[in-house]
């Protein structure tokens, strides 16, 4: 198996799971900012009479083909964790490990919540996701970073694939010899990425996608080849792009249907992947062309073809 897609309250897969059946753990739940996420799609036509101008003095009318938005608001947001990352940590296994994507609202109170269930000796990290990108408020310092804390089962016993991460470049490669600086380092707790380009292939249109560069380097640091990755705030499914391209298996939740749309539209020709309460037939352009949807099951245990 690839993976499974569920179309469901996440509380209720969470409860079906059997304990310590995960490898690896990363949510991003919404961030209870208060406002409506929303993230609306336009498409230019040429016409004499465009809101826009172009190339040349032509002129284009912006035509709106989709809006995609959920309610980023809960009365006590702790309470409607708690559950969750209750069952989290029973489903995960005795060296596995749980990133948790948060902002900086909300970043403390989730700590001391995860302490609670996980213990405090269980914290490794709290990952700093600093990008420069949006407004600029003028009366604070512009907030440019997420929080991302890390949290292992068991910490004397937990993956950590220190080999297998993706180096970056020193700042300063002239201070450490050509050597060094032709391997690169090691990356820290602060991590420099980009959102996801406003162009672009990786961009799906979803309000909350993550980079998959993120996700990436979660998976290689923190799994084995073959590993379960479950995410049962799975939005777009960046997570389940980055458990494919490396090689391991993945349990994506989600209760937004326009969320199971968009992750149809991209695994669209991935063999091996299960839908639970959602068809994907109808918005795949593959599936559409066979007149099928790809058989749901591989050799169990079996990394699933990679996208193309």
């Amino acid at each position: 198996m690839t993976g499974r897609i569920h179309l469901a309250e996440n509380l209720e897969v969470l409860r079906a799971l059997p304990s310590a059946s995960v490898d690896l753990i990363y949510i991003d739940p919404p961030f209870n900012t208060g406002k409506v996420q929303r993230r609306t799609q336009i498409q230019t036509v040429r016409c004499a009479e465009g809101d826009r101008v172009g190339f040349q003095g032509r002129r284009y009318q912006s035509i709106v083909v989709g809006t995609k938005r959920f309610r980023d608001l809960f009365d006590d947001y702790l309470a409607f964790l708690e559950p969750r990352l209750t069952e989290a940590y029973r489903v995960l296994a005795r060296h596995g490990c749980l990133y948790f994507h948060v902002d900086y609202r909300e970043v403390h109170y989730c700590k001391v919540l995860l302490d609670t269930i996980f213990g405090r000796d269980a914290f490794l990290n709290e990952i700093v996701w600093a990008y420069d990108y949006g407004g600029r408020p003028k009366d604070r310092w512009p907030p440019k970073h997420d929080n991302i804390l890390l949290y292992a089962k068991d910490p004397s016993d937990h993956v950590f694939n220190v080999d297998e991460i993706e180096r970056i470049p020193y700042m300063a490669p002239g201070l450490v010899g050509p050597e060094k600086a032709a391997r690169g380092k090691l990356p820290t707790d602060t991590w420099w990425h980009t959102i996801v380009p406003t162009s672009g292939s990786e961009k799906t249109g979803y309000p909350t996608q993550k980079p998959l560069g993120i996700l990436r380097r979660i998976v290689q640091a923190s799994s084995r080849p073959g590993a379960v990755l479950l995410d049962f705030f799975a939005g777009s499914g960046t997570a389940g792009v980055a458990a494919i391209q490396l090689g391991r298996r993945f349990i994506l939740v989600d209760d937004n249907p326009e969320a199971l749309a968009v992750m149809a539209r991209r695994f669209d020709g991935i063999e091996g992947i299960e839908w639970v309460g959602f068809d994907p037939g109808p918005h795949q352009q593959r599936a559409r062309q066979r007149g099928l949807f790809p058989a749901p099951a591989v050799q169990e245990g079996r990394p699933g073809a990679r996208p193309a």
